[in-house]
Order: structure tokens, then C-alpha cells, then sequence
């Protein structure tokens, strides 16, 4: 590899404000704010909005949109083009 080019890569801790949990693991980011972590080691800090933490899909809070509320609603909208059957489709 080419010195000199390459971002630094090492430890960095991020921290999702909305579960108030953290991390550390390997990145690129940087920040100016530093944190001491559990091994007595002061790292970079970045702070998100959601992680993996947080997120519906990953917590299992996923809102669940009910199949019945899907049909009505498409009845409504198109269930004024149903198909009418015609003389070929009677054979």
C-alpha cells in the first residue's frame, strides 16, 4: 500500500443518543470529541441517531401494517374498475 493515502483506521466508540448505548469498534470517522472507554483508553467519540440499538427492524418494535386495512384500502380505490366478464370468457 501507497503511505500516505489512506485514511486512519482505528479505534473509534459510537455512542446512539436515542438507546443511550455505545460501542467501539474499527472505522475511519473522526471527531473531535473523545471519550474514556471501559479499558481506561481514551478514543474518538460520534455520536448517531440510530444504530442497530434503536432501529425497529433490529429491536423487533417493527409497526406490523394489517393486510386487512390493505385490502379495503385497495378496494376503495379500484374496486370501481373490476372486471366484467365478457362474451369470450363464458365459453
Amino acid at each position: 500500500m501507497k503511505k500516505g493515502i489512506h485514511p486512519a483506521y482505528d479505534y473509534v466508540v459510537f455512542r446512539d443518543t436515542s438507546s443511550d448505548t455505545s460501542f467501539r469498534i474499527r472505522s475511519t470517522c473522526t471527531s473531535d470529541r473523545t471519550i474514556v472507554w471501559e479499558d481506561g483508553k481514551t478514543y474518538p467519540l460520534v455520536e448517531l441517531d440510530v444504530s442497530s440499538a434503536s432501529h425497529p427492524f433490529y429491536t423487533g418494535e417493527q409497526r406490523r401494517v394489517s393486510a386487512e386495512g390493505r385490502v379495503a384500502r385497495f378496494q376503495q380505490r379500484f374496486g370501481q374498475f373490476s372486471r366484467q366478464p365478457s362474451d369470450s370468457d363464458q365459453g
